[in-house]
């Protein structure tokens, strides 16, 4: 449990939930999974437990997202999340409600930035502050940000990915797209529905990906066993996949995301397209740690791209060291919210 002046940096993702607290690092790092009893609408399950109900719950119990494409689908779903990660890193009993910093894709709406603020207080924060990914990205990265230099970020999450060139402490120029993460995986699903015609899970599917998907031909061939359901027979059928076979069936994805990154380059001023060619792209968010997203990205911009380190939670950690200079940053980057 936390005492006043307890803040906490939270990088509310599609895929995962990663929660900071000053002083302490990142604490939690759960899906963002809820499981839920439609009869009576009482929250059975959240995070990794929730997660291993995904495909495999009766038909009174759902278990769902409630984040889809970086915003809120569900709103009183998310806040019943927030609450339940919210009371688990801080504790039930708090005598003051905690400061919150808390992450969100560049290219949302207004609209979209009240249903974050608004859920999360309702979850139990006090004082509510949004940042953009890229910039909590580049910070958690170690990225200095506030020299009049040009930085380009591509954050890959589970539901967005994010581009961004930054100077000066603020975005310049970005992008953001609904393909990261999430579209990796519904590509793979439709390559084997379509090839091999078989129906697989989302969480097959994410396993094919993190074990032998490639945007990029391997030296080496890797093969791995995909269990699924048959879509002639009707019946379960095992099948071996080739790491040949995923870059072709992640090259929709894979390729949209080089195209934004392309146009982003397009709209740079020369001057800080010049500071990039010598810097390089840095890539956070667990979307890059794709085998050979980076050195296809490199190939095609011509641009050195490097995959920071732990890209999995710079945003949560760049979210996080906000904390420790809100008073600069609060004029800048972010958007504050006061009860009235």
């Amino acid at each position: 449990m936390f005492n006043f002046g307890s803040e906490i940096g939270i990088d509310l993702g599609t895929s995962s939930v990663l929660v900071y607290i000053k002083g302490k690092g990142i604490v939690l790092h759960e899906p963002s999974v809820v499981a839920i009893n439609q009869n009576n609408g009482e929250i059975l399950a959240v995070g990794s437990e929730a997660r291993r109900m995904l495909g495999r719950t009766p038909g009174n119990i759902t278990a769902i997202r409630p984040l889809r494409d970086g915003v809120i689908s569900d709103y009183e779903v998310t806040e019943k999340m927030l609450r339940y990660f919210i009371n688990k890193t801080c504790g039930k009993r708090r005598f003051f409600k905690p400061k919150i910093i808390i992450c969100v894709p560049s290219g949302v709406t207004q609209v979209e930035k009240r249903a974050v603020i608004e859920a999360t207080m309702e979850a139990g924060g006090g004082k509510v502050y949004l940042i953009e990914e890229p910039i909590a990205g580049s910070i958690g990265a170690g990225l200095d940000i506030t020299k009049p230099d040009g930085n380009m970020i591509v954050d890959i999450g589970g539901g967005t990915t994010d581009i961004a060139v930054i100077s000066l402490g603020g975005i310049v120029v970005s992008k953001s797209i609904k393909v990261a993460g999430d579209k990796f995986d519904e590509a793979i699903i439709r390559y084997m529905r379509k090839k091999h015609n078989l129906y697989i899970g989302e969480r097959t599917a994410e396993e094919l990906k993190i074990n032998i998907g490639t945007a990029a031909p391997k030296s080496k061939s890797i093969k791995m066993e995909c269990r699924g359901r048959d879509l002639l027979t009707g019946l379960p059928k095992t099948i071996t996949i080739t790491s040949e076979e995923m870059v072709e069936a992640l090259e929709e994805p894979v390729n949209a995301i080089c195209d934004a990154i392309h146009n982003t380059l397009e709209k740079t001023l020369p001057e800080l397209a010049a500071d990039i060619s010598f810097r390089g792209i840095v890539m956070t968010g667990g979307g890059s740690l794709l085998s050979g997203l980076n050195k296809l990205i490199e190939t095609k911009m011509g641009i050195p791209t490097y995959i920071a380190d732990d890209a999995i939670s710079c945003v949560a950690k760049g979210t996080g060291m906000s904390l420790e200079h809100l008073d600069v940053l609060e004029k800048t980057i972010m958007t504050s919210n006061r009860r009235r």
